[in-house]
C-alpha cells in the first residue's frame, strides 16, 4: 500500500491520512472509487489526541466494515458531571451504557493510535485506494475537467501529480486546500488557551471515576477524562500570568495534577499546549475542491466532538462523491455538502462554547438557569441529535435530516448490515405490498434497498406516524411517506 509509485490518475485525492481522511478513503473504497491519500507524516502519531467518539462514529464504523475490529478497543462512557470549587453537582450529563437507538452505545473512549490502524488496515481491502506515506501536497490546479493535484516525496525528494474528478482536503486547521478554495473561516467567539496533558497512572485509581469531570472553577478551570486502560487526560485552562514555557515541564505538570494524583503515581505521556477554537469555514467546496474536518470547521472540546463532526463530514460527502462519480446524480449534488452539515456541525459548537463558559465561570447563567447556581437544583444535560440543514429534501417533511434509528430485523440482523452502503426504503407490510409497480422499479433502480417489517422497524414507523421510510446512505432520513404518492415523490429525489 505504500511505496514510490504514485498513481497518475485517480476519481479522488486525499490530502490527509488522519482519522478523518482514512475513514472517506474507506467508505470510497467500499464504492469502488479510485482514490489516492496523501499524508505528510511517516507513520501513525503514536500518542493520544481525540480520545472520545459517539453512536454516529461507530454505526459508521459499522458501515465501513470495521466495528468488530474496533469494539475490543473501545470502553463505554456513562456520561460527564460538571462541577464547582466545591465540589457540588451542577450540571449532569449521564448516559445509558447500554446500546440505544442508533444500535450503539452513546459514548466510547479509545486510543487514536489504535483507532487509525484500524481505519489503515482497512483500506487494504480495496484495490482501487493507494497511501503514499511522507508526501506533501504544495499545489492543486483546478482544470475544466480536472484537479491536477502537486506533491513532494519527502523521502526521495522526487515531484509527482496525479489528476483527480475531487480533491477532499482533511488537512486539519491549517489546511492547504482550505486557502486554496480561498475562503476565511468564521469566528464563532472561543478562544482560549489550555493545557493538555495525558498520564499513564502506576497503580489503579478507582476513585478517580469512568465519568469524565469539568471542574467549573473561579480558580482554574480543569476537565478530568477517563482514557483506555489505565490512561487519564486532564485538560487545565493557561492563567494570563501563566509561564508558558514553564508549564508544560513535568515539575509543574506534576504539580498542577497532584490535586488529583501524587506524583509518584504517574508517568506522564504527553504535555502540550493548545488553543481551543471556535470556528466555520465560509466555504467547503470551490469546483473539484472540498473540505472536511478540523479544515472545516474547530470546536472547544467540551463536548467530545471534534473528530465526530469530521466523521459525519465524510459520511455525508463520501457516499454523493459515489453517486456523482458513478453518473446516478449530477455535480449539483455536492452543494447539498456544506449546507446541510455547516448548520448541524455549528449547533454543536455552539453549546460546547456555552459550556465552555460555564467551566471557566464567565458564561455560567448561559449554559445553566439562574437555580442551579443558586444551589437549588442539578441541572440535567441530554445528548443533542441536530438535523441537518437544508439539501436534497428540504421541506418535504417533519422528519427530513433526522439521524435514522438503526432497528433489528427479525433473525437478530442490524438495519444497516441488512441494508449496505445505499438508500433504503423501509415499510410497513401492507403499505409495500400496495406500492406501485413503477414506484418498485424506481427505488431498484436509483440503489435503494427495500427492507419491510413489524417488530422495531414497526414500532420506529408507528413513531414515525408514517408507514414508509426514506434512509439515505449515511443514515439521515430523507423523508416519510403516508402514501403512495408521496413516496413515488421522495423515490424521484433520489
Amino acid at each position: 500500500m505504500t511505496g514510490q509509485d504514485y498513481p497518475q490518475e485517480a476519481d479522488i485525492v486525499i490530502v490527509g491520512c488522519g482519522p478523518v481522511g482514512a475513514m472517506l478513503a474507506n467508505l470510497l473504497g467500499m464504492q469502488g472509487i479510485t482514490t489516492l491519500v496523501l499524508d505528510r507524516e511517516a507513520a501513525i502519531y503514536n500518542l493520544p489526541r481525540a480520545i472520545q467518539f459517539d453512536d454516529e462514529v461507530m454505526r459508521l464504523l459499522q458501515t465501513a466494515g470495521l466495528a468488530e475490529e474496533m469494539a475490543p478497543l473501545v470502553r463505554v462512557v456513562p456520561g460527564m458531571r460538571f462541577v464547582d470549587d466545591t465540589g457540588r453537582l451542577l450540571l449532569d450529563w449521564s448516559r445509558p451504557v447500554e446500546c440505544g437507538r442508533q444500535g450503539w452505545s452513546e459514548s466510547y473512549r479509545f486510543h487514536q493510535p489504535e483507532l487509525e490502524q484500524v481505519l489503515r488496515d482497512g483500506l487494504s481491502r480495496f484495490p482501487g485506494v493507494s497511501l503514499r506515506l511522507r508526501s506533501s501536497v504544495f499545489a492543486i490546479d483546478q482544470e475544466p475537467d480536472a484537479a491536477v493535484v502537486r506533491c513532494e516525496d519527502l523521502t526521495t525528494g522526487r515531484l509527482h501529480r496525479c489528476r483527480a474528478r475531487y480533491v477532499v482536503g482533511c488537512d486539519g486547521a491549517g489546511s492547504l486546500v482550505r486557502r486554496l478554495i480561498g475562503e476565511n473561516m468564521d469566528d464563532l467567539g472561543f478562544n482560549e488557551r489550555w493545557l493538555v496533558v495525558d498520564v499513564l497512572l502506576k497503580r489503579p485509581r478507582p476513585d478517580l471515576g469512568d465519568h469524565s469531570v469539568q471542574h467549573c472553577s473561579k480558580q482554574r478551570p480543569a476537565t478530568y477524562v477517563r482514557g483506555i486502560g489505565e490512561r487519564r487526560r486532564w485538560e487545565i485552562t493557561v492563567l494570563p500570568g501563566d509561564d508558558e514555557a514553564r508549564i508544560v515541564q513535568p515539575g509543574f505538570v506534576r504539580e498542577l495534577l497532584s490535586r488529583w494524583v501524587s506524583p509518584e503515581e504517574i508517568d506522564i505521556e504527553r504535555s502540550a499546549l493548545y488553543t481551543f477554537r471556535s470556528a466555520v469555514a465560509t466555504k467547503w467546496r470551490s469546483g473539484r475542491l472540498l473540505i472536511a474536518g478540523d479544515a472545516a470547521h474547530l470546536t472547544p472540546p467540551f463536548l467530545g466532538q471534534g473528530m465526530c463532526a469530521g466523521m459525519r463530514d465524510v459520511g455525508n460527502l463520501a457516499w454523493k462523491l459515489g453517486r456523482v462519480l458513478r453518473g446516478l446524480n449530477d455535480d449539483s449534488l455536492l452543494d447539498t455538502y456544506q449546507s446541510e452539515r455547516a448548520p448541524h456541525v455549528r449547533e454543536y459548537i455552539e453549546l460546547a462554547v456555552r459550556l465552555g463558559g460555564l467551566i471557566n465561570t464567565k458564561a455560567m447563567a448561559d449554559a445553566v438557569p439562574r437555580s442551579v447556581l443558586d444551589g437549588a437544583e442539578v441541572a440535567q444535560m441530554r445528548s443533542i441529535k441536530p438535523r441537518l440543514g437544508p439539501g436534497i429534501a428540504n421541506g418535504w417533511n417533519g422528519h427530513s435530516g433526522e439521524i435514522a434509528p438503526q432497528p433489528l430485523l427479525y433473525g437478530g440482523q442490524r438495519l444497516d448490515d441488512a441494508v449496505g452502503y445505499r438508500y433504503a426504503a423501509v415499510m410497513e407490510p401492507s403499505f409495500a405490498a400496495q406500492l406501485p409497480r413503477e414506484t418498485w422499479v424506481r427505488l431498484e433502480a436509483r440503489d435503494a434497498t427495500i427492507v419491510t417489517g413489524d417488530g422495531e422497524i414497526g414500532a420506529w414507523l408507528r413513531d414515525a406516524g408514517a408507514p414508509a421510510v426514506l434512509v439515505r446512505p449515511d443514515r439521515y432520513v430523507l423523508g416519510a411517506a403516508h402514501s403512495n404518492q408521496e413516496l413515488a415523490a421522495l423515490a424521484a429525489l433520489i
